[in-house]
């Protein structure tokens, strides 16, 4: 039985079902398509399926074109049916692993996927969940859920966790060349998920357990958010000594060794990093033990959305206005450049920080047309991206630069503005017009 599913992945026979038709899920897909494999694409979101079976994409870098062909070809099938998981040899979980208000890890995504699964499991099948979580949910969490089957893992299914590293937008790194890290169940479990990952995927890097593989991800996501919140910190500091920060950081990174360059900004974003940390803090206070330098580094950086409005309002009292009543408008409601993902957007803080003093608001981004409804900030208002024209700039009290998107002529937005807060040091090669350029 597991002989005949090595088999069929080496055939490239194997079907892959992916779920959660997201920015992993679709770029996974894209990879095991493009090295021969058919796969099945499961999303509780109807409105997504069905906009892939009209041959549109809701994500900027999916090509639209790609994917219709694809299902033309019945290479790719998207479906809402999850009674039909056991149609796919390989099952992968790409689902979201958000916190909940009081930053606790809510695991329902997961816990909902994984009995799906167990009501469809057949024997023969590998299960491999990439959603980023803390170590143990694989063994303690899905483990369990997928036991109900009556199925025993290593024996009568496999299963694995290989965490997703996708990076959206980044041309250099797409999901078959970002070395894919693999642990295993049990050691076929393992062997078994490397060599479907080895099918699509430029390098797979097995781990002795499950625990290894989750624990890596968060390493790799904390590694970030602490440097992070120290450049942070740092740049609040450098602020006060009339010093810039990223005049700082320019120099240091010519050390051709032991330096990394991080930058500051007005909050963490994505799904990832401001996330991951915390998962390992709660699983610590389990352990009886404290994580005292991320919570401090999670600290700073949950702090920087309000250390920009309150640079906003110093500069904004310089010119004898206070924040009430100001037009503002925020530059970019996605959480970093060039791309359409808004999950934990440090914008939407800002916004909600601004709304409670009263500011007037607005927002600009080329491709975050709509400002999404977000999980965190269910009060802000619908709103529609603001064409950037000279009488528009010019009637704003302050431009905030949150994301600094290619498509974006600072040189004409503060050429126009009154004011340009700017977090991103977005406006460096600007030379007109400077005097109107805060940075914070």
């Amino acid at each position: 039985m597991s002989h005949g599913l090595a088999e069929k992945i080496r055939d490239k026979q194997a079907v892959v079902g992916v779920i959660g038709l997201g920015y992993v899920g679709l770029p996974l897909i894209r990879a095991f398509t493009s090295n021969g494999f058919r796969c099945m694409g499961f999303d509780v979101d109807q409105v997504k399926v069905d906009k892939l079976l009209a041959g549109q994409s809701y994500i900027k870098h999916i090509d639209a074109g790609a994917m219709s062909k694809l299902i033309e070809t019945d290479r790719f099938v998207p479906t809402a049916d999850m009674t039909r998981l056991n149609e796919a040899d390989c099952v992968i979980i790409c689902v979201p692993t958000p916190l909940n208000e009081t930053r606790d890890p809510d695991l329902s995504y997961i816990e909902g996927t994984a009995r799906s699964i167990a009501a469809t499991l057949r024997p023969g099948q590998l299960v491999v969940l990439e959603s980023t979580t803390y170590p143990t949910t694989t063994r303690d969490v899905v483990l369990p859920i997928l036991a109900r089957s009556g199925l025993t893992a290593g024996a009568d299914y496999f299963l694995a966790f290989s965490p997703e590293r996708e990076d959206p937008g980044n041309p250099t790194f797409s999901a078959e060349g970002i070395p894919k890290v693999v642990g295993g169940y049990d050691p076929l479990s393992t062997e078994l998920a490397c060599a479907l990952y080895s099918s699509a995927v430029v390098t797979v890097v097995p781990v002795s357990s499950l625990e290894v593989a989750e624990a890596c991800k968060i390493l790799e996501n904390t590694y970030r958010a602490v440097n992070i919140a120290l450049v942070n910190e740092l740049k609040m500091l450098y602020d006060k000594m009339g010093i810039d920060v990223w005049e700082v950081i320019e120099a240091a990174k010519t050390k051709p060794f032991g330096f990394q360059a991080f930058y500051p900004g007005p909050g963490l974003g994505g799904h990832c990093i401001p996330i991951d940390p915390f998962y390992l803090s709660w699983l610590a206070r389990k352990y009886g033990e404290q994580t005292r330098f991320i919570e401090l580094a999670g600290e700073i950086n949950t702090h920087m959305p309000t250390y920009v409005i309150h640079r906003l309002g110093e500069f904004l009292n310089d010119l004898g206005k206070p924040i009430k009543g100001s037009r503002i408008c925020l530059l970019g409601a996605a959480y970093k450049k060039d791309v359409d993902d808004p999950r934990e957007s440090p914008t939407f803080e800002l916004m909600k920080l601004l709304r409670q003093r009263g500011a007037v608001l607005s927002y600009n981004d080329p491709h975050v047309p709509q400002l999404p409804r977000m999980r965190h900030h269910p009060d802000l208002p619908p709103m529609s991206s603001q064409e950037l024209t000279p009488e528009f700039l010019a009637s704003q009290d302050c431009v905030l630069v949150s994301t600094e998107h290619s498509a974006y002529d600072f040189a004409y937005i503060v050429r126009h503005a009154q004011l340009v807060l700017d977090t991103r040091n977005a406006t460096r090669n600007v030379v007109d017009g400077r005097e109107k350029i805060r940075k914070a």
